[in-house]
């Protein structure tokens, strides 16, 4: 059985997580470019890669980011969000 690493509630099946997208820090809407806007809403990197995900555990309703190798398939780090502002 796979399972992920909740920063929480520490390791749980994977059935108790739903996908929730890539991470990428979102540009200001009010001094991004037309251009710059339609690239983070529109275009993702389907190359395989480390990638930084949003990831929610259901039972608890934590949100957090998942480091994963998506060519392995295999979940690297977790942490929950922490805005650097």
């Amino acid at each position: 059985m796979k399972k992920l690493r909740c920063p929480i509630n520490g390791e749980r099946p994977l059935q108790e997580f739903s996908y929730g997208g890539e991470f990428r820090p979102m540009p200001q809407p009010e001094e991004s470019s037309d251009t710059e806007w339609a690239d983070y809403v529109f275009n993702r990197s389907g190359e395989p890669q480390v990638k930084k995900e949003w990831w929610y555990h259901i039972a608890s309703g934590v949100w957090f980011i998942a480091e994963r190798d998506t060519l392995k398939d295999e979940f690297l780090a977790t942490y929950l969000f922490e805005p650097s502002e």
